[in-house]
């Protein structure tokens, strides 16, 4: 695209090696909050150049997935700790499978 002042012309252009397309499905769901907190949230999102919907679901991320980090980084932690005590021994796959 091109634009001209007297004596000047000037060519815009969009770099699209950056551009991503990020397409997911979500769902609707409806939440019951006072209008004090509503009003609130409504607010804190403005100042944070956001929505409150963005919000909700960014807030709801961090928290549901953290927990998962959480427990992931526990059993991680508990397996290193407790390394087993097979005193050498070894299984075959058959007696591993055995019921």
């Amino acid at each position: 695209m091109s634009f001209a002042r007297e004596g000047e012309t000037h060519t815009l252009g969009i770099d699209t090696g950056y551009v991503w397309l990020h397409e997911e499905k979500m769902k609707n769901i409806t939440l019951a909050l006072d209008e004090e907190t509503l009003e609130a949230g409504r607010e804190y999102a403005q100042r944070h150049n956001t929505t409150l919907n963005n919000l909700v679901r960014e807030l709801l991320r961090k928290t549901a997935l953290g927990d998962r980090r959480t427990a992931a980084r526990e059993m991680i932690r508990l397996m290193e700790d407790n390394p087993g005590r097979s005193s050498g021994l070894r299984w075959t796959r058959a007696q591993l499978h055995e019921r």
